[in-house]
């Protein structure tokens, strides 16, 4: 299979490019720098120029004879949200996923499938309430950037595509990602539950979502909006003692919503407030989960 990928040189990119290399599979990486994606993913991919996302359509040449699309691209939600921010995180994901589209609906009859990242926070805060697939969007600003992207993304089933939105949360990841920013507080004993941590998180390990990836993309049956979280959400103070225990570290220093909130800004609602998100359609589908229990999946992700 020919599988051409964006955001390709991102902590779930590099791992979806060694997944599908390890399998057989041809990659095609259309990046903002084609040549720094070839350097950070080996000769083994055949990189392409995609320097304006926003504004212009898809390279057709990085997408002839693709079977798929994995669709990854699109600026840090993880970052201070101000005017200019939020304009970035918005538009690379609705104008960029727009153009994408562009570019597919004339890249040729192979092309039948686009598996497109999505994010846990389509749901904005639900408490303590399990939320899988069935449920409406929240009313927040993240959740209206989901809403645009997957329009987005949905918009090249008129074009004859199957489309998976894979509605990914927290992912543990021995290269970083959120967990890497935890780490240091924690090795330095002073790591703890957030603004009082019963706030749901909707974890999964790395390779998890690798493995959920590659199941949508190999399903005929995986459509629509997808999960991306182990069976059992923890709140953020079963989480805290967790990795405590896995790092051997204590993991009773509270902190307070206020220093989240004036660290981050507006930002801090995705840490502060939580979506008990559970996978109830890759469940359905028969996707077995490498890492389910959060202990082991810590343990490896942490090394």
């Amino acid at each position: 299979m020919k599988v051409a990928v964006t955001g390709a040189t991102g902590t779930i990119g590099r791992a979806l490019v060694k997944a599908l290399l390890d399998r057989g599979d041809q990659v095609a990486v259309l990046s903002r720098n084609p040549e720094k994606a070839a350097d950070a993913l080996g000769t083994a991919v055949d990189a392409h120029a995609w320097t304006e996302p926003e504004s212009q359509p898809a390279p057709k040449e990085a997408l002839a004879d693709a079977d798929a699309v994995i669709h990854l691209a699109g600026e840090p939600v993880d970052q201070r949200w101000n005017d200019e921010a939020k304009k970035k995180i918005r538009e690379s994901r609705e104008l960029g996923t727009r153009n994408l589209v562009a570019g597919m609906k004339d890249a040729g009859p192979r092309l039948r499938t686009l598996i497109a990242a999505s994010a846990s926070g389509y749901y904005g805060p639900r408490g303590d309430e399990k939320v899988d697939e069935s449920e409406p969007a929240g009313d927040d600003f993240l959740a209206g950037v989901v809403v645009r992207w997957e329009r987005e993304a949905q918009a090249a089933e008129e074009h004859g595509i199957r489309v998976a939105m894979m509605r990914t949360g927290i992912v543990l990841s021995e290269e970083g990602g959120a967990l890497g920013r935890m780490l240091t507080p924690f090795k330095l004993g002073v790591g703890g539950p957030i603004a009082g941590g019963r706030q749901y998180m909707p974890w999964i390990h790395e390779a998890d979502v690798a493995g959920a990836y590659l199941f949508a993309l190999d399903s005929d049956e995986a459509s629509g909006a997808i999960n991306l979280s182990a069976p059992e959400p923890v709140t953020n103070k079963e989480f805290s003692r967790a990795l405590g225990k896995t790092l051997h570290r204590p993991a009773f220093s509270p902190v307070p919503a206020l220093a989240i909130k004036t660290l981050y800004g507006e930002m801090a609602t995705i840490v502060v407030n939580g979506v008990r998100m559970v996978p109830a359609r890759l469940e359905q589908l028969g996707y077995e989960f490498r890492h389910p229990d959060l202990d082991e999946a810590l343990a490896k992700a942490v090394g």
